[in-house]
């Protein structure tokens, strides 16, 4: 075969699964509702049916009035890190619920419980200054450690997505 033909078969090939991976992310972005995801609608969140119970106990809970997911999950420090906050947990829930990779129940990893307690503290700073000043409060750097026992959700767990299982 000559090096001409075997450059347009190879072409051809690549352009046929180049289609195919396009087609098939076209086609689950939109049958996913991929613009949804976009939004700061808390609704957005059970799409995933896994995330009912968090979106009701949010419902019935203290912070319906005044915040919704985003401004509790994602970093309000720029623009660019909410958008990679925002791709990357997209991106690492979409992977865990499609292969069906998640501990029951779902424990937040330490990044973004760092961005929780980052948040609590921006909306309370002032009303809890004097317990934060010591710094006692955080969220530990070692992953297998329970993220979700420190900071602020370690006395306040059902603040945000009411009653804990």
């Amino acid at each position: 075969m000559s090096g001409k033909r075997r450059l347009f078969l190879l072409s051809i090939l690549a352009s046929v699964f180049a289609g195919v991976f396009l087609g098939s992310g076209a086609y689950t972005f939109v049958s996913a509702h991929g613009t949804s995801y976009l939004s700061n609608d808390p609704s957005v969140c059970v799409n995933c049916h896994i995330m009912r119970e968090e979106y009701d106990g949010w419902r019935h809970g203290s912070h319906h009035a005044v915040a919704v997911c985003n401004d509790c999950h994602l970093p309000h420090d720029n623009p660019v890190n909410k958008l990679f906050v925002k791709a990357s947990n997209g991106y690492h829930h979409s992977k865990a619920f499609t292969l069906l990779n998640f501990p029951e129940p779902i424990r937040i990893k330490p990044s973004n419980a760092q961005v929780l307690e980052d948040n609590c503290l921006r909306c309370h700073g002032e009303l809890v200054g004097e317990i934060t000043a010591h710094g006692t409060l955080g969220v530990p750097s070692d992953p297998t450690q329970k993220a979700d026992l420190y900071g602020c959700v370690r006395c306040h767990q059902e603040v945000g997505h009411g009653p804990t299982r």
